[in-house]
């Protein structure tokens, strides 16, 4: 009975504009106005592929789940931000996993999201793990004026994987490995290039991943004629329809690939689509998600008897519904590094990490633990060893205590615009916390005239900096505006 026991997505809530971008290109490449329709997800500033995985995470484990049952860790990504570090501990720090944890960086190809996640129902399947934790994202950059520029979109999806599947029943798998060269990005690449679109669709697409839906379909004793939900990401018109014709299965079977809405997100797209399938079908239903990659992956699913009680607080349907239309095409470009432009002399100062102290604190710093005194109760950020209690400073009381996932308030902000910030004004301030604690931090994905002092926010996690000089990303959490916390508060002050 293995299978996907809870699932969660993150999509960022900026929404790039395809016809802003196809206005400021059209003296140049006049040709992308057939790709006007519709929205792109855009990732903020502050947002990587790894970030994004992160709150797709924490989505799938919601805030009560208990975090030490996690023994595998999967994180998938072709845009993941560091060649040699493991990605996935990062990851497991920010999720404040146990140090005992399995865990993998899974890549290389367009289908590594689901080959992530069968290579975790694998392991559960073996009894190598009781608990996996399959974690994808993609932040992917391409050429401004570029077709990819349009079709690309930021987002990751998640999955917990245990024995008893109490969402999905995995059915079987297909796998097919070819080394077919349909774009590629060398080791000192920045951006992927393609090869010609119809080679890839009559010679690729088609002839590699129909061997492998139906390999999956064989092993979990199916015919075509069973699958209710067809998922299958492209950027071709109509492509999903047409495999679907090839094998055999039903037309209506064809689910959206999300393209007006978020854009195709790499690695991340099919388990995005069975992620945002899982919200939507019923017991008994059975559901096949497929992806082209130098081969193709397939999976196949049977919706449980109480998928509906597993949904995510958020999922795919409430990340897309959190949304701000950007139509400044030159803040996308700043925000990907594309454009070069003067940050002044308050930008010019030396990142470099200091190591050793990011490891002796890691707990703090990736996971936003701060401590409790034993003694009395009381709580604060940073741990140290004397507690902050006025009246009873005990030594060597304090407990870990996580912040991250508590809900919380601004006290008191700023709106700095002398300071260097990517989106100007730099909105930082203290954020005070239900039980006790308050940390001064930065505020993000907010408007101007949004911050206010009572506005609820709650915690994500972010870029914090970029050392440029040495490629090292530092991260660390931020407060973000909690609009439906805030629409509540709203509607009872109404009241």
């Amino acid at each position: 009975m293995v299978g996907i026991a809870a699932w969660g997505a993150y999509a960022p809530r900026l929404r790039l504009s395809r016809e802003a971008v196809t206005k400021a290109n059209a003296w140049v490449a006049p040709n992308l106005r057939a790709k006007v329709k519709g929205e792109r997800a855009m990732a903020n500033w502050d947002e990587d592929a790894l970030t994004m995985a992160v709150e797709a995470a924490r989505d799938a484990l919601g805030p009560g789940d208990d975090r030490t049952a996690v023994d595998a860790l999967y994180f998938a990504s072709t845009t993941a931000p560091f060649t040699d570090r493991l990605n996935a501990g990062i990851v497991a720090a920010a999720l404040t996993l146990e140090k005992a944890v399995a865990s993998a960086d899974v890549t290389g190809s367009q289908r590594c999201g689901l080959t992530a996640l069968g290579q975790a129902l694998a392991a559960v399947q073996g009894g190598a793990a009781k608990r996996a934790l399959v974690a994808t994202g993609e932040h992917r950059r391409a050429r401004a004026a570029s077709s990819q520029e349009l079709d690309n979109g930021d987002g990751a999806a998640a999955f917990v994987v245990t024995a008893e599947a109490g969402a999905a029943q995995f059915l079987g798998r297909g796998s097919i490995t070819d080394d077919f060269v349909d774009h590629f990005r060398g080791a000192d690449s920045e951006f992927d290039y393609a090869w010609e679109e119809r080679w890839i669709r009559d010679e690729g697409i088609v002839k590699l991943v129909p061997p492998a839906i139906r390999q999956a379909l064989e092993v979990a004793g199916l015919t075509s004629s069973d699958v209710t939900h067809f998922c299958f990401p492209s950027t071709f018109a109509g492509m999903a329809a047409s495999l679907a014709k090839t094998v055999g299965i039903a037309p209506e079977a064809v689910r959206d690939n999300l393209a007006l809405t978020l854009g195709e997100a790499g690695c991340a797209h099919g388990p995005l689509m069975l992620a945002h399938i899982l919200e939507q079908a019923r017991p008994g239903e059975v559901i096949l998600v497929a992806q082209f990659g130098q081969g193709a992956e397939a999976l196949v699913f049977r919706a449980g008897d109480d998928i509906a009680s597993r949904r995510p607080a958020r999922g795919v349907t409430g990340a897309l519904s959190d949304r701000r239309v950007e139509d400044n095409y030159l803040k996308f470009l700043t925000f990907n590094g594309l454009i070069e432009w003067e940050k002044g002399m308050r930008a010019e100062k030396d990142n470099k990490t200091a190591l050793t102290t990011l490891y002796r604190n890691q707990d703090m710093i990736l996971g936003l633990v701060g401590g409790r005194c034993r003694e009395t109760g009381v709580v604060q950020f940073p741990r140290t060893r004397i507690s902050v209690a006025p009246n009873n400073p005990g030594v060597d009381t304090q407990e870990p205590y996580r912040f991250a996932e508590r809900r919380a308030s601004v006290l008191s902000y700023s709106a700095d615009y002398l300071t260097f910030s990517m989106s100007p004004p730099n909105h930082y301030g203290m954020i005070v916390f239900e039980g006790g604690g308050r940390i001064m931090m930065d505020i993000t994905d907010v408007e101007i005239g949004e911050v206010d002092s009572g506005l609820p926010v709650r915690m994500v996690f972010r870029v914090k900096d970029v050392d440029e000089k040495r490629g090292f990303v530092r991260y660390f959490w931020k407060a973000a505006p909690d609009r439906a916390a805030a629409t509540a508060k709203s509607a009872l002050a109404a009241e």
